[in-house]
């Protein structure tokens, strides 16, 4: 595992009480869903415009996210196509007061870029 994120960031939150599954840890989908906002950022900047989240690719979830975390989502271009854009997401903790910082998941997001009616279009 890599000392250092990998991408831009793109969105930094705090894990909350409400967010935790039945273990006292924070839910893997809204981890997740975190992940989608901040690989979203990249591809909306790409496209210049909408976009959607069609396929969620080799997610691996390496450690827990615990409440009161400092969650923060890092993202990058890997690839297009005349309609896509393939994205790295990275999530790294901080968790205070220790300030210890661990890359706790990791996928790759695809996206099409879409028009005002939601169908696809290509990239801008």
């Amino acid at each position: 595992m890599s000392d250092e994120p990998k991408g831009k960031l793109a969105l930094q939150t705090i894990a909350m009480p409400a967010d935790t599954n039945a273990n006292g840890d924070i839910f893997g989908g809204w981890l997740m869903a975190q992940m989608d906002l901040g690989a979203s950022v990249v591809a909306r900047t790409r496209s210049r415009g909408k976009v959607a989240t069609v396929a969620v690719n080799a997610m691996t979830f390496h450690k827990p996210v615990h409440v009161g975390d400092l969650v923060t989502i890092y993202s990058d271009l890997l690839q297009e196509g005349s309609t896509s854009m393939h994205v790295g997401v990275e999530a790294w903790i901080t968790r205070l007061p220790e300030g210890i910082r661990l890359k706790v998941t990791e996928a790759k997001f695809v996206f099409v870029a879409v028009d005002s009616e939601g169908n696809k279009r290509k990239l801008a």
